[in-house]
């Protein structure tokens, strides 16, 4: 029994030592200065650890099963309007090919629910709703349209959202051009295949397996490339083109090996069938709708870490900024935003900001915030917003902007005044803020930003 006691204790230990040499390998490797393939691999350990971390947090989940919900209740009539606009073509009949796609790994089951779409596609007669009616069914479709912005602004840390005017406006577009361009790829495809010189050429080798191969990557193509336009234009900040497409390739991928898989499951799954009856095929769709969402939003997760490579340098991203630090990166952004305004380029964002310093975008954010809160930045209308001075920079102090930074926050039960002290505290604080003026010497943050490396952005 002791030894059997023992024989945990070591196996305990060396799981704990191994744990350890993963976390050092993972998360506290320097990959400043390595090249690209040593630190390629270890940068792919840490998203893939991300990855799997926001999993178990249970976030993407959530949003994942919140999706299927809003998904059950605005399909039939996103794709009434879809087949109202596709009706325009006159390839309205193209619907049914593209839900048999997206539902091939369900099966015969998967043939069943198109159907059942399709029919109750056809019973929604758009022109006879009315006004009211009309207007109900296009709130359906935006709703779900904004809760899948909502998710996706989750993924990528933006906590503003558009507009009204710009969702009307935006949505509408996509519901527009949506179904246009689906017309324009089923008939693209349709053209080229029923071409005479098509059929020819495959039956000459090589000619004919690369035809048959291209006829199994072109869809896997229009997957990423759908997936990578929708992380490019959906979340509510810039998304990069090489953000956009990793996570639209790596989405792709799953999408086709997770539904090779579930297709797998389907056949197999026969025993479930005779339990379930009739509720087989409605359950196993809305299982579809889960991993489809997932898919998406994981891959939504992957082009926000391989632009923001800030968020995979420590575990722990909610450790805050200390007051030092606070100071430090007050100071920082405030003299890029007056290099730029007086240099005339181009306001900062904050995700340019946050990759010019290479940190977390919600640590800039959160400082910009501070500053602009206290007078003495102000955002733009623009989308998403860039900042500018709010007053001249050249009577702004650097001791304004420690001061904002410090005192930033304060307010209600535990706003300094409130706070019950001896005066000897007081009397020590007073004297340290003196002292910082008086150090300062009026130093405004003109003079600090015309002066900053060697007067780089002095005008």
């Amino acid at each position: 029994m002791r030894y059997g006691r023992e024989m945990k204790e070591q196996d305990s230990k060396r799981l704990l030592a191994l744990g350890g040499k993963l976390d050092r390998l993972i998360w506290q490797a320097d990959v400043t200065g390595l090249p690209a393939w040593r630190a390629g691999p270890v940068m792919a350990l840490r998203m893939a650890a991300a990855i799997v971390r926001d999993l178990a947090e249970g976030q993407l989940p959530l949003w994942a099963m919140s999706l299927v919900y809003t998904t059950l209740l605005s399909l039939v009539p996103l794709l009434a309007i879809s087949f109202s606009i596709l009706k325009g073509f006159g390839v309205h009949n193209q619907i049914e090919p593209m839900l048999l796609a997206l539902l091939e790994p369900l099966g015969t089951q998967g043939v069943e629910i198109t159907h059942r779409i399709i029919e109750f596609v056809d019973n929604v007669k758009v022109g006879v709703l009315g006004s009211l009616g009309f207007a109900l069914l296009f709130y359906t479709v935006v709703s779900l349209m904004q809760k899948i912005e909502r998710a996706f602004n989750t993924v990528w840390h933006v906590d503003q959202h558009r507009s009204w005017g710009q969702r009307f406006r935006d949505y509408l577009s996509v519901l527009v051009i949506g179904p246009a361009l689906i017309f324009a790829a089923v008939g693209i495809g349709a053209s080229i295949t029923s071409l005479s010189i098509v059929g020819n050429l495959s039956a000459v080798e090589p000619l004919g397996s690369l035809i048959r191969l291209a006829g199994k990557l072109i869809p896997f193509l229009m997957i990423v490339g759908a997936f990578s336009f929708m992380y490019a234009f959906i979340p509510n900040t810039d998304v990069k083109p090489r953000a956009a497409l990793t996570g639209g390739l790596v989405a792709g991928l799953m999408w086709n090996l997770l539904g090779w898989g579930f297709a797998s499951f389907v056949v197999g799954s026969t025993k479930y069938t005779a339990i379930y009856s009739t509720f087989a095929a409605p359950i196993f769709f809305m299982i579809w709708l889960y991993v489809g969402w997932l898919v998406l939003l994981i891959g939504a997760n992957i082009g926000f870490y391989v632009q923001h490579p800030a968020y995979l340098r420590g575990q722990d991203r909610d450790r805050r900024l200390s007051h030092r630090a606070r100071e430090k990166l007050a100071l920082t952004l405030t003299t890029l935003i007056a290099q730029h305004h007086y240099s005339q380029l181009p306001p900062w964002s904050v995700n340019a900001l946050s990759q010019q310093l290479q940190i977390r975008n919600d640590a800039v954010r959160e400082v910009l915030e501070v500053l602009e809160g206290a007078g003495l930045i102000k955002a733009t209308a623009d989308q998403p917003p860039t900042y500018l001075p709010a007053r001249p920079f050249e009577v702004v102090t650097i001791d304004e902007v420690l001061a904002a930074t410090r005192h930033g926050g304060e307010g209600g039960d535990l706003s300094y005044d409130r706070i019950i002290a001896p005066a000897a505290i007081d009397a020590i604080l007073q004297d340290f803020e003196t002292a910082t003026v008086a150090a300062l010497d009026g130093k405004t943050v003109k003079e600090l930003a015309l002066h900053a490396d060697g007067g780089r952005g002095a005008s």
